[in-house]
């Protein structure tokens, strides 16, 4: 009886350690940012991690650095573009594909009030929010209030149609400080939608809120998108 009873704890504790994703276990394996090249300079990280270019589902896992180790905070299930993911770099807008890298988070924003102990900048989206993506326009990968002449409705997002994906969201700094056009627009970390993104990563609303409540702009927090080998490999950053 007393063997029975062990062999159902070890599977009992197999299965909570599966269920709960890549958490670093001190002294038994070295954590996914200790395994990367570079984290940012921060003492907090976000990993998006798909199994291959071709996934279009992984998990994302908020991390802390604490003295000279990073400890996982929390995890969840994440959706990447329907397009799979793509070096950065070689990224062709209109193609849904997600961009790997290593990137800042510029802001947050929403159409739902900021979680209670968020700490970035939180704007609040309005009837007249757009986010423009037109090539041609001076306001190319910005947030926009009210449409400028020059950004085609067509090819600009008006924030407060995707009720359930921008409730909340964090920019990701995708193209964004220095834009090249064409290379895409609007990527962003935000709530799961009906499916696959169009490009940005996305997590069920109870994880983007606790995200949100854990990440602290003084603490530089990055987030790193990738599979798990190859070209492409979050471990190369």
């Amino acid at each position: 009886m007393r063997t029975l009873l062990s062999l159902g704890s070890v599977l009992l504790a197999v299965v909570a350690t599966v269920a709960a994703g890549p958490v670093a276990t001190a002294g038994t394996s070295v954590s996914l940012p200790e395994r990367m090249a570079d984290t940012g300079g921060g003492g907090q990280l976000i990993t998006a991690e798909a199994a291959s270019t071709g996934a279009t589902t992984g998990r994302v896992t908020w991390w802390d650095r604490r003295g000279d180790r990073w400890v996982a905070a929390g995890s969840a299930d994440a959706r990447f573009g329907a397009g799979g993911l793509v070096p950065g770099g070689e990224r062709e807008q209109g193609t849904s594909t997600t961009p790997t890298g290593l990137y800042d988070l510029p802001y947050a924003f929403g159409i739902r009030p900021a979680p209670a102990g968020t700490r970035f900048a939180y704007r609040p989206v309005t009837d007249r929010s757009w986010w423009c993506q037109d090539n041609d326009s001076r306001a190319y990968n910005r947030w926009v209030e009210g449409l400028p002449a020059d950004c085609r409705a067509a090819e600009a997002e008006h924030l407060t149609s995707y009720g359930a994906q921008y409730a909340r969201a964090l920019v990701i700094g995708f193209n964004y400080d220095r834009p090249v056009r064409g290379r895409g627009a609007g990527i962003f970390l935000h709530v799961n939608g009906k499916g696959a993104t169009a490009g940005c990563v996305s997590v069920p609303a109870d994880a983007m809120s606790r995200i949100l409540a854990w990440a602290d702009p003084a603490r530089s927090p990055h987030i790193a998108v990738g599979t798990a080998s190859g070209r492409t490999a979050i471990t190369n950053y």
